[in-house]
């Protein structure tokens, strides 16, 4: 799961700045840059309040932070079929502006 880059490949398809993004969470931009980096991992409260300011559903944001490893092993060959066109269409929906 790379939950991190997810938050940071949508906060800058925003066009959002991390220092006004950690102000907006109400978090400091060490601790954001920290989550980005997936070097710290926010408890749910925190990641509630980054999937809705950054417009998703939290569930959306788990998804597109799955990779093939997060999948269990007799799964990942439709994974990797699905992957791209599922991601593809919940990215527009929540990230094209």
């Amino acid at each position: 799961m790379n939950i991190g880059q997810v938050i940071k490949d949508s906060r800058i398809s925003k066009g959002i700045k991390q220092g006004e993004f950690s102000t907006l969470c109400d978090i400091s931009q060490t601790y954001l840059s920290l989550i980005e980096n997936n070097q710290k991992e926010p408890n749910i409260t925190t990641l509630k309040l980054i999937s809705e300011k950054l417009g998703m559903p939290l569930p959306v944001l788990f998804f597109l932070s799955l990779d093939e490893k997060d999948i269990p092993e007799r799964k990942q060959e439709i994974f990797k079929i699905l992957e791209p066109s599922i991601k593809g269409m919940i990215q527009q929906i929540y990230l094209d502006d």
